[in-house]
This record gives structure tokens, C-alpha cells and sequence, in this order.
């Protein structure tokens, strides 16, 4: 097989990355990898406790996909053993275990969505339970001779965690330990992850010169900023974007980012290449750019990635026309609701589950966030004293209702 040059490949390794460690011997791999035509083992190890993936986890997969796209094995190795442990990594507190079963449930799903990203047909899938399973008891010990207990408190969560005096249990030290066998058993030579993951990425090159190996390079990625630009992206913080969000919700998202993270986005989560990335760092410099406009791109790109260029254009006009020009969409959800005309706004907004509860709903309307037909409702005690209207709550909730 016939490779990019080492500095065509070394100019895509390294766009977008934290560290790699060390870089002298990623030249090294790739040199060898070029000269014997032999493509290099890349392992991705993915968290199966967290089935659902969003921009943040594409960070590294797209990464994954760089080095396929330069002829090399891509490899996924679903933690369903190690998700038994429950990884503490960025945590104060040990991650709930999860059992077999969840983990490779969990598997399945982040394989068919991270298909979204990868070339499915050239992608390698392993469970670790294949190989962690088998080990006895003789072989777990041999394995934790390998490294000491200071070395596993120099990780700051650990650290963190000894000092405030919260329980630290043995299961956990074997984490990194039991993710380092991963990397032993497929003989990878380059290991990618969050910077969350250092610690235990590094504790993998230590432990493949425990069992006679070439030891990985290790390459970490910038952890994403979610839509609040605050907190990492996550499910949990309501501040993600979705793989599988729908188009729709893809685009309205990305809008809502703040300006401040339009250059890492495009960076860190589009197909643009080089010079692309570069024109928008200068759009971006120069004051006379309005980065709405940018973001409108960025939108563009991302839904057009996730499905198509038609939908991403549709999804523009169809943002255009709701949000600019003030227009109700086409094609608005249903729901047929006896006696309209008998029940006050508050009353429709908790039975058609547009608002959770009584004080989301009485905020909305003090802060203009309820319409009827285009008109906005402040009076909490408002009948509608119509058989249909459509219904708009905050930005992007449409609904007819109908008597």
C-alpha cells in the first residue's frame, strides 16, 4: 500500500491535537510504517457507559477517521469489561459499575453512531472482555507488580480524592491497568483520547514495555466546550449537540453557540481542510465580520456532514424563515385538545407538555416567551377563546392545537 508522505501525514496528525507523546517516535512509526507498507494499529477505546454520542465524543473519532483516511487500521475497542469497573477519570468519585450486558448494549449503539464519523466497512470493533476475561488471578497480580501505587496517586482525580480524605477503592487502580492490557493485546501503536484520559493512555506505554513492546505514541484531543461556553459538552449539562440530533435541532444548536467557540468548532468538529480553517481565523480577526454569519456556515457544514448539503440548506431557510422572518413553519405538530375555548393558557401549556410545570410556564409568559397566532401572551389567566391557533413557546416550539 502506497502512504502520504510523512509530512503530509505528520501536517493531519497533528491539526487540532493537545499533545503527542512523544513526537520524535510518532515520526519514527510512520517512517517505518511508509518504508515496510504496513499501516499502523490506531486504538480509540470508547466509555460504553454513555451510549449516546454528541459533538464532544467526535472530537477524537474524527481524529480516528483522519488516520483511516490515510491507510491506517482504525481499531474500537468497546470498554464492556472495563465499564464494569467504572472509570473515575475527571470524576471526584468512582463511576457507577455498570454489568456486562449494559455495556455491550451500550456498545452496539455508539458503534452504529460513531459509523456516522468512521468507515464502518474499515473499522476494526473489539470487546475487551475478549481478553480481560480470561485472566486469572496469577495474571492480574503480574500485571499490578507493573506499576506502584504512587505512580496511580500522581493522577489528579486520585490525588484529589486522597487528600479530601473521600474512599479511593483497589477495583479503581486496576482501570488504567486493565485499559493498558487493551493496548498489549492489540499491539497498538498509537493511542487517542481526551485530555481527561492522559493518565491512563501514558500508564499504557509503560505497560507494553512491561510485556516486551514497542510502546504507543499517544495523541490527546481538546476537550469541547458545549453550547453553554462553560462546561464540557455533555447530555447531562443540557448543553450538547446530539450525532443523532435531528437536523432541525442540529442547526438551532449550533447558532447558539457563543461566538467565542466558532473557530474551535469549525477546527475540531467540520471537514473543512487547512487553508478553509485558516480563511475563517481571518474572517474571524477582521471587525467588520458579523459572526452570525459564520456560525450560519458552520451550521451548514455540520448538518450537511451529519446528513446532507440539501438538508443543511433547508434547514437554513427553514431557520431563516421561523427566526428572521417571523414566519410559522410549514408542517407543525398537532394535538387535539377538548373545549379550548374553557381553559386558560397556564392550563394548555401543562396538558400539552410544552411547559413542566406551573412556574416554568407562568416565567415564559412574564418574559414574552408565549404567543398565539403571532401574537405574544403576558396574562397568565388568557383564554384563547379559539377552536385552533397555533401555539409558540420560546424559540423553536411550534404546536397547532385544534377543538
Amino acid at each position: 500500500m502506497n502512504f502520504p508522505s510523512l509530512n503530509e501525514q505528520i501536517d493531519i496528525i497533528k491539526s487540532g491535537t493537545v499533545e503527542i507523546i512523544p513526537e520524535d517516535q510518532l515520526v519514527k512509526k510512520i517512517e517505518n510504517s511508509i518504508q515496510k507498507k504496513i499501516p499502523l494499529n490506531i486504538k480509540l477505546g470508547c466509555d460504553p457507559s454513555r451510549p449516546d454520542l454528541h459533538l464532544g465524543h467526535s472530537v477524537v473519532l474524527r481524529k480516528l477517521r483522519q488516520f483511516q483516511d490515510l491507510g491506517h487500521n482504525a481499531i474500537l475497542i468497546i470498554g464492556d469489561f472495563t465499564g464494569m469497573i467504572g472509570d473515575p477519570s475527571g470524576k471526584n468519585k468512582t463511576r457507577p459499575p455498570l454489568t456486562l450486558e449494559e455495556t455491550k448494549q451500550n456498545g452496539k449503539s455508539y458503534f452504529e453512531q460513531a459509523s456516522k464519523i468512521l468507515l464502518k466497512e474499515k473499522t476494526q470493533i473489539l470487546y475487551n472482555s475478549d481478553w480481560l476475561q480470561k485472566m486469572n488471578f496469577s495474571d492480574v497480580i503480574k500485571l499490578a507488580s507493573n506499576y506502584t501505587i504512587a505512580r496511580m496517586l500522581e493522577r489528579d482525580d486520585f490525588t484529589e480524592r486522597f487528600k479530601s480524605g473521600t474512599p479511593i477503592s483497589m477495583h479503581e487502580f486496576l482501570y488504567p491497568l486493565a485499559q493498558a492490557m487493551d493496548s498489549v493485546s492489540i499491539k497498538s501503536d498509537i493511542e487517542l483520547g481526551g485530555t481527561d484520559q492522559k493518565f491512563n493512555l501514558l500508564v499504557g506505554r509503560d505497560i507494553q514495555i512491561s510485556y516486551s513492546q514497542t510502546p504507543q505514541v499517544i495523541i490527546t484531543m481538546p476537550i469541547l466546550v458545549g453550547t453553554d461556553g462553560i462546561n464540557k459538552m455533555s447530555k447531562s449539562l443540557n448543553n450538547y449537540i446530539g450525532i443523532d440530533d435531528s437536523p432541525k435541532d442540529m442547526y438551532g444548536k449550533i447558532l447558539s453557540i457563543p461566538d467565542n467557540l466558532i473557530y474551535d468548532y469549525f477546527l475540531l468538529t467540520t471537514d473543512l481542510n487547512k487553508i478553509e480553517i485558516q480563511k475563517i481565523k481571518l474572517e474571524l480577526d477582521n471587525s467588520n465580520t458579523n459572526p452570525r454569519n459564520l456560525k450560519r456556515k458552520l451550521a451548514r457544514q455540520i448538518v450537511k456532514q451529519y446528513y446532507d448539503e440539501a438538508t443543511g440548506l433547508k434547514e437554513e431557510e427553514n431557520f431563516d424563515a421561523i427566526f428572521v422572518r417571523k414566519e410559522i413553519p410549514e408542517i407543525i405538530e398537532e394535538y387535539f385538545c377538548e373545549s379550548l375555548t374553557n381553559k386558560n393558557i397556564l392550563e394548555i401549556l401543562l396538558e400539552t407538555n410544552l411547559t413542566s410545570s406551573k412556574s416554568e410556564a407562568r416565567r415564559l409568559l412574564s418574559q414574552g416567551g408565549i404567543s398565539i397566532d403571532g401574537e405574544k401572551i403576558i396574562d397568565q389567566n388568557f383564554f384563547p377563546n379559539k377552536k385552533e391557533f397555533v401555539i409558540k413557546v420560546g424559540k423553536r416550539k411550534f404546536l397547532k392545537l385544534i377543538s
